[in-house]
């Protein structure tokens, strides 16, 4: 499932292990009519939207006949590096995987609300849904990861999952914000140790990756045993 103006559009737990109803993705805004055709051909309904505010006005999502649910996450790392390079600093590869890992730390520490939502819209109601934000790379990245593991996923699923966007992200021709190559190659690919420093923060303030799913993000046995039989296939 590839689609022109959508790079990063897929199912969730890949062909093998995908889950059912639900899709992953980059953002809808720049959609073409026979993309956007195919991908309402799918049942979707419902659009669960991680963007930030500006994301969102830039860049309106264009699948007609949907729901959109805004659970704005904004992108810090943007601003952070574009005040780095206007102060001065070139940025190197390696600038960029820490400023990414912290960036992956923060949606630990400043928006386990905004997941938590994520997954009550899951557990309100099953209808076809696509989860995105702006490249489907970063916070949609670490949803897929903790809703993978919520419905039983193993290591080596989500990590497949996660990485699957290496394959469908086209690096931009020239610089962005002033970086060089080299930063913008990390820039817009994904690495295991970002989404290793979000769970690292996991067991640093709630213990284990169970005990966030459990007390940060609501999921007890329950809700767990619900997104099972929702979503999980065979």
């Amino acid at each position: 499932m590839r689609f022109t103006s959508s790079s990063n559009f897929r199912t969730v737990g890949g062909q093998d292990g995908a889950l059912r109803h639900l899709y992953r993705s980059d953002h809808l805004g720049a959609l073409n009519e026979s993309d956007a055709r195919q991908i309402q051909g799918l049942g979707i309904t419902r659009v669960l939207d991680f963007r930030g505010v500006d994301e969102r006005t830039a860049a309106a999502c264009r699948l007609p006949e949907v729901t959109v649910h805004s659970l704005p996450i904004e992108p810090t790392i943007v601003q952070k590096l574009g005040d780095l390079v206007a102060a001065g600093h070139r940025l190197t590869g390696a600038d960029i995987v820490a400023h990414m890992q912290d960036t992956y730390r923060g949606f630990v520490r400043h928006n386990t609300p905004r997941f938590a939502e994520f997954f009550g819209h899951l557990l309100a109601s099953d209808e076809p849904t696509v989860f995105h934000c702006t490249a489907g790379k970063d916070r949609t990245g670490f949803a897929a990861a903790l809703l993978l593991k919520a419905v039983g996923a193993s290591d080596e699923e989500v990590m497949r999952d996660y990485l699957l966007t290496n394959d469908r992200l086209q690096l931009p021709e020239g610089s962005r914000m002033g970086l060089p190559r080299e930063a913008m190659t990390v820039l817009w690919r994904v690495q295991p140790e970002f989404l290793q420093a979000a769970l690292d923060e996991v067991d640093a303030r709630y213990g284990s990756l169970e005990g966030y799913l459990r007390e940060g993000l609501g999921l007890r046995e329950a809700e767990r045993r619900e997104l099972r039989l929702r979503y999980r296939a065979g």
